[in-house]
């Protein structure tokens, strides 16, 4: 047996064209090892491990590839090695490759794929964009409901070998679909029994026209591996399966992320966005958060002469006020996650509200009892503690609760505001939030100070 062996080794072999060595070594890998393999290799290398693979392998191989490999593959390529390749797909992960390359290129590669591939590949490209439809494939198992279940199994065996799952099963008439078994029901059914016997017409299904998202929430609610997809008279047009799904999840986390941290969604791998539009997608936010830092210099402006007469005011701002910011925006994240799962909409605002109150205020009076103490430790250690110690204590500890409560309040609500108006909670929420824990925050903090130690110390 040969052992596993790393890029640089694959290369030695492939200067000493012992293709030999390489097709027993790639025996025993994985689509998906050998998919990193593939990453490691030079360029030229990489069309003659594709070569060497047997077809079906390749093709899976070639789905698992980052899509600038998989770009560069189909540059360096014979056509016929291409068209291989192409017609071996799965339609899924092939529409999906075809949705990131320009239209002439796809023009071209439609036209190397078998007359039924390029009718399947043609039907999924005619969906919207981000619908549901361009992530079903056309490979799964049909069965009838007057067959037996040792004819569905017989069937299963001879046409089941290009499924995309044979976990589920789906039952038709006249192409409509009436219904989905899952193999464990067949294989614990006597061979005798009728497949109509197993059914309950109860299942779930997706619409071609739905969006992406709409199959995220689908699959998490039912907790499924695969769901059939189908046309607004039932017709049954395809399957979507669970690594699709998880693909569109991923990619919807990832730009909520991005949105989150006041940035425009990258539509490409961070490394891969040229300079010039990275600056472009973070500009705005910036630009945003910076006229927001105006009407912070303006409050700071109104209490300037607080500031002058009380410098220890002064010092004290910023651990008070980036408290309110920092608790409204993880009141923020729960909130913009829970809309995103579905677990909370806007007409739960006042349930949000009042939790919300009640947290920030509990976690406004744990701050202020730490930031009491810092007062008075820091006065007690320093020039002792008097009666403007314990006044400018309780400023910082009533400043934290109003604050910190503010934040979370501001925090929770402003992703069901902007939601409401019909723009993107994530990326709307984290820089207002910014924006008015700074303002209001100054506004709170020194109101109360100078209520409190107007004739002390002001």
């Amino acid at each position: 047996m040969v052992g596993r062996l790393i890029a640089p080794e694959i290369e030695e072999l492939i200067a000493a064209r012992d293709f030999a060595t390489i097709r027993e070594v790639f025996a025993e890998w994985q689509p998906v090892e050998l998919a990193e393999l593939v990453a490691d290799l030079r360029e030229e290398s990489r069309v003659v491990v594709f070569r060497l693979l047997p077809k079906d392998v390749a093709a899976d191989t070639f789905s698992y590839c980052e899509l600038d490999t998989q770009q560069e593959l189909l540059h360096d390529m014979a056509r016929e090695d291409v068209a291989s390749i192409l017609n071996d797909m799965s339609a899924d992960d092939r529409t999906q490759l075809f949705e990131e390359l320009p239209g002439n290129v796809v023009s071209e590669l439609i036209n190397t794929l078998s007359a039924e591939e390029r009718a399947i590949a043609l039907s999924l490209l005619n969906y919207p964009e981000d619908s549901v439809g361009r992530l079903m494939t056309p490979d799964y198992v049909i069965v009838k409901r007057h067959w037996s279940v040792q004819q569905a199994l017989d069937h299963i065996r001879i046409y089941g070998k290009d499924s995309e799952t044979l976990n589920v099963l789906y039952v038709t008439e006249h192409g409509t679909l009436k219904d989905e078994l899952h193999i464990r029901e067949l294989l614990l059914a006597s061979p005798d029994a009728r497949i109509e016997d197993l059914m309950d017409y109860r299942a779930e299904a997706l619409l071609a026209s739905d969006p992406q998202e709409k199959a995220v929430e689908e699959f998490r609610r039912l907790d499924r591996y695969a769901l059939p997809v189908v046309d607004a008279d039932r017709k049954l047009l395809g399957i979507i399966t669970l690594d699709d799904v998880l693909d569109v999840a991923e990619e919807q986390a990832t730009e909520e992320m991005q949105k989150f941290g006041g940035v425009q969604a990258l539509e490409e791998p961070y490394i891969d966005v040229p300079l010039l539009e990275l600056v472009r997608k973070r500009a705005t936010w910036l630009v945003v958060l910076f006229i927001g830092g105006f009407l912070t210099a303006t409050a700071l402006g109104v209490f300037a002469t607080q500031i002058e007469q009380a410098v220890m005011l002064a010092l004290l701002m910023p651990l008070i006020i980036s408290s309110g910011g920092n608790a409204g925006s993880q009141a923020a994240t729960l909130v913009v996650r829970a809309l995103a799962l579905g677990e909370v909409t806007i007409a739960d605002w006042w349930r949000i509200v009042r939790r919300e109150i009640a947290a920030g205020f509990l976690l406004g009076c744990l701050l202020g009892v730490l930031g009491f103490l810092r007062v008075g430790i820091s006065a007690a250690l320093d020039t002792g503690i008097t009666t403007a110690t314990w006044l400018l204590a309780t400023v910082v500890f009533l400043s934290l609760i109003s604050i910190v409560t503010a934040g979370t309040i501001a925090g929770s609500m402003l992703p069901l505001l902007m939601k409401r108006l019909g723009f993107d909670p994530a990326a709307s929420s984290a820089p207002f939030i910014a924006t008015f824990s700074d303002v209001f925050g100054i506004l709170i903090y020194f109101s109360i100070a100078t209520l409190l130690l107007t004739g002390v110390i002001l």
